[in-house]
């Protein structure tokens, strides 16, 4: 088993297949780019299958497929399937920004993909294209139309609140989970490199429970599981539920079990801490599994307790050093 130096067991491994992306959201993509990861950096896909097994071997039973867009990669319904196979993953769930969905659906779905998260920040087209920067709401819209065709069942909707932008859209979303019995989860706004993230945009989920209990009873949820970062409610008499991810407000570090591995092949331990450990480079020079797990458990051993207090102690300078693009959300 992978465990940290403060007894956590570290059983659900995200990886990153690219850092490329069909969309430059605001919150995710610094205004003046990302320099791209060179091709011969990337991880293959021989490489990708090797990491997993060695992390299955280790006691991960989890493993989500991020990006960067993971349906932007070729031959990504390949990898998904090679991921699912893999002796001991219980697991295989995809976050995707949705814009390719209507195409990939179906066979991601017989690939043996378990579940989709679709990040969409705002159900109205004119903010979808201000926040991204794209016009592709009906595209996106479509593609959950077909994941559910294809027989994904609750589909997950990821979206980032931010004061002054969508906080007036929480009912719209409420509407959304029950007219499609979809698992919506609202994320807190949080500080990544040149997105200009400051205390004004940020509305911490307690305030948006409130204003969901304003207008519903609202019963709470018990988590599916422990290292579930989200807290949710279910309304009375309605489909689907709502969720709120207070990563910013209400730390949930003690019962974080999160690795992180970047499309270069990078382990990250924390998403908000600036360390890592290369894999890609030893096990390109020859390291055995063997090797590459004790690098595994060496990562895991640099997992800090907690994050910052973002609140408290925000850090522009730290901040410029965590480009999410970058990390893989």
């Amino acid at each position: 088993m992978i465990t940290d130096l403060f007894g956590r067991t570290l059983d659900y491994l995200r990886v990153s297949v690219t850092d490329k992306c069909n969309l430059r959201c605001a919150y995710c993509m610094p205004a003046e780019g990302v320099s791209l990861v060179p091709r011969r950096a990337v991880l293959t896909f021989e490489e990708i299958e090797r990491i997993v097994k060695i992390f299955a071997g280790l006691g991960v039973r989890k493993v989500r497929v991020t990006g960067g867009e993971p349906l932007v990669r070729r031959g990504i319904v390949d990898l998904v399937g090679r991921i699912v196979r893999t002796r001991g993953i219980e697991s295989v769930p995809m976050t995707t920004n949705g814009l390719l969905l209507a195409q990939f659906a179906g066979v991601l779905k017989e690939a043996g993909l378990s579940r989709l998260n679709v990040s969409l920040d705002t159900l109205r087209a004119d903010r979808f294209a201000e926040i991204t920067g794209s016009a592709g709401l009906p595209g996106v819209l479509e593609g959950l139309r077909a994941a559910r065709d294809a027989g994904f069942r609750r589909l997950k909707i990821n979206a980032v609140l931010i004061r002054g932008f969508n906080d007036d859209e929480l009912f719209d979303f409420a509407d959304l989970a029950d007219a499609w019995d979809f698992d919506v989860r609202f994320i807190e706004y949080m500080p990544f490199g040149g997105t200009s993230w400051d205390r004004g945009k940020f509305m911490p989920a307690s305030e948006a429970v409130a204003r969901l209990k304003g207008k519903f009873d609202i019963e709470p949820l018990e988590k599916r599981a422990p290292s579930d970062p989200a807290y949710a409610f279910r309304i009375p008499g309605r489909r689907g539920t709502i969720g709120f991810i207070a990563s910013v407000s209400e730390s949930f570090c003690q019962s974080c079990t999160r690795l992180r591995l970047t499309a270069e092949g990078k382990l990250i331990p924390c998403l908000h801490a600036d360390v890592s450990l290369d894999l890609r480079e030893p096990m390109r020079k020859g390291a055995t599994d063997e090797e590459l797990g004790a690098l595994v458990q060496e990562g895991a051993r640099l997992k800090p307790r907690a994050h910052e207090d973002f609140m408290k102690n925000f850090s522009a300078e730290a901040a410029r050093k965590r480009k999410m693009i970058s990390i893989g959300g």
